[in-house]
């Protein structure tokens, strides 16, 4: 038999104990909750205890029973029961598949202010979904330039501005030959001069 009967049974009794309709109570002990005896005598001595107090008692023993919370427990219990039975997650799959998702591109850099629109992660209820998952690992460093959105690597170095951002070299040559060798960071709005920059390298 199921467990969620069990407990059902149980909150019925309370409830009668809670109207102070013991006599009923125990008349409905008799037929319903003796044949549960066998495999679950703790629970009915303590659940049959009851019928010496009243839904008021400040016994903590007995006083959690009579708590409203009881049927959110028996709620909880009815979604785990019906999603077993059916072959079905407690969370919705597209929550999960989402997760599975937002775990492979989760990094520090992404809960930053100026996190770039450009990735999942910017959006406030990706953020929220991803918040208890942890930051992928990655073997090896992948840099994304900001500007053209490539991977910076050896034929594509990345830059070093003065103010500490960082660029695929390719972005910043064009910016160069576009305004006679200045460069501005599209972050900061901070001018420098191309031959100011410096090569990074990755490790």
């Amino acid at each position: 038999m199921s467990k969620l009967e069990f407990q059902l049974r149980l909150q019925e009794f309370i409830e009668l104990v809670r109207a102070e309709n013991n006599l009923r109570a125990i008349r409905y002990a008799q037929k319903y909750l003796a044949p549960w005896g066998a495999t679950n005598m703790k629970e009915l001595q303590r659940v049959m205890a009851t019928l010496a107090f009243k839904s008021s008692t400040e016994c903590a023993t007995y006083k959690v029973l009579f708590e409203p919370k009881q049927w959110d427990y028996l709620v909880d219990q009815f979604k785990q029961e019906f999603c077993r039975l059916y072959g079905m997650t407690l969370e919705p799959l597209l929550n999960i598949y989402l997760q599975a998702g937002l775990s492979a591109l989760k990094t520090p850099f992404c809960c930053e202010d100026d996190c770039t629109k450009d990735d999942p992660l910017s959006q406030e209820s990706f953020r929220k979904l991803a918040s208890s998952l942890p930051f992928s690992k990655q073997h090896h460093s992948k840099l994304v330039c900001y500007i053209t959105k490539e991977i910076m690597d050896t034929e594509n170095p990345p830059l070093v501005l003065p103010n500490g951002y960082v660029y695929g070299t390719k972005a910043l040559e064009e910016m160069a030959k576009k305004n006679n060798g200045k460069i501005t960071c599209p972050r900061t709005g901070f001018v420098c001069d191309y031959t100011d920059v410096v090569k990074a390298y990755i490790s």
